[in-house]
């Protein structure tokens, strides 16, 4: 069979669909992944496929803010994230990804939350969709106001919009709110860190000492917001390791170079053993990922849908969270120093690990999808 992977050209939404796709080609099917030319680089290192079509966000949010003024990655709200997702990146995507699957002519179109491309192509070659949640659900206010645009952009090219067949879900369920119900087609899926076959080693320093990971992902890790928080973080007596954004550099960041250690673009698989605390932008790859192998968390949200993760992990207390304005260096050390030395933390996010642990592999739900063909 012919699986299309969907994306927005954007790591933390694209990563997240590698696992599953690496499943279906080890199973012998021809894999492609639709998003913008831009994320080639990352695609070929998986060794898979790529359909590049649409531009790479910075068009995309130059023209959100050219047609309503918003700002969906700072201050999302339903209207201008559904704008982004499912107008702005539709309207300027769509023609020429339906140009190029169209030899592909896929069975299935597994897309990722937020991506309404890959919908549009299932919807113009007749086959099913898979969707794949990453992070905890959003709230509905936020998907009806995404459905309700792609549906007006299905029906201007006289397609209707279809329901995906199943919804792919990493997210674990003890970390959920309560009024949360069970979707149909609902399919649980274990996240795993990013990895990328091949890649170096990191050499990360080995010292006795905590070691506490600070990643704001490849958007969010602005040099002069995060330096008086490492400044603050390198008097207490840990090992900071701190990874760099796609165009960020340590001489960018005005703090004492011989107590942190900077790391560029790394997969996540590769950076967190040894690790104590994560401090993070609450990103949901980052979260997944620290959450998985039994690492407590610090979360700083930044904005997107960081305040979803946030909320989660201090509800499940398997980290702390700060909302922006409590995010001062004072805070940071003091949130540091609760989760390095609270028991209950820690016994919280092992068995958040164990309950990802035992849900279902990727090789797992590709064979389920196989047979709902």
């Amino acid at each position: 069979m012919r699986i299309l992977f969907s994306s927005v050209p954007q790591h933390g939404h694209l990563l997240p669909l590698f696992p599953l796709a690496r499943a279906f080609r080890e199973r012998g099917h021809e894999v492609a992944v639709l998003t913008a030319g831009g994320m080639a680089p990352v695609i070929e290192a998986q060794g898979l496929g790529h359909l590049p079509a649409g531009p790479l966000p910075d068009v995309l949010f130059a023209e959100v803010a050219r047609r309503t003024g918003a700002d969906p990655a700072g201050a999302p709200t339903p209207d201008s994230v559904a704008e982004f997702f499912a107008g702005t990146r539709l309207d300027l995507t769509a023609d020429e990804a339906l140009a190029v699957t169209k030899d592909f002519a896929p069975d299935l179109v597994v897309a990722e939350l937020c991506d309404f491309v890959g919908p549009l192509v299932a919807a113009t070659a007749g086959v099913p969709v898979a969707t794949l949640a990453f992070g905890p659900p959003l709230p509905p206010v936020f998907t009806n106001a995404m459905e309700a645009m792609a549906r007006v952009r299905h029906e201007a090219r006289g397609l209707s919009w279809e329901p995906r067949k199943w919804l792919l879900d990493t997210w674990p369920s003890s970390m959920r709110a309560d009024e949360w119900q069970q979707p149909s087609g609902w399919l649980p899926l274990r996240p795993e860190a990013f990895r990328e076959p091949g890649a170096a080693a990191v050499a990360l320093p080995v010292s006795g000492r905590p070691r506490v990971l600070v990643t704001f992902g490849t958007f969010f890790g602005d040099p002069a917001k995060l330096s008086p928080l490492l400044r603050a973080m390198s008097t207490v007596d840990v090992d900071v390791v701190v990874t760099l954004g796609l165009a960020t550099k340590p001489e960018e960041f005005d703090v004492d170079h011989e107590r942190i250690t900077f790391v560029g673009f790394t997969p996540m698989e590769d950076l967190l053993d040894g690790v104590d605390v994560v401090v993070t932008h609450g990103g949901a790859g980052t979260t997944s990922a620290a959450l998985l192998k039994g690492v407590p968390l610090v979360v700083l949200p930044q904005g997107a849908d960081q305040f979803f993760q946030a909320e989660r992990v201090a509800a499940a207390q398997a980290g702390v969270a700060l909302d922006p304005s409590s995010q001062t260096p004072e805070a940071v050390v003091g949130a540091l120093r609760t989760v390095l030395g609270s028991v209950s933390i820690r016994e919280n996010v092992t068995a958040v690990a164990k309950e990802i642990g035992a849900m279902p592999d990727a090789h797992e739900v590709a064979a389920t999808l196989e047979a709902g063909l």
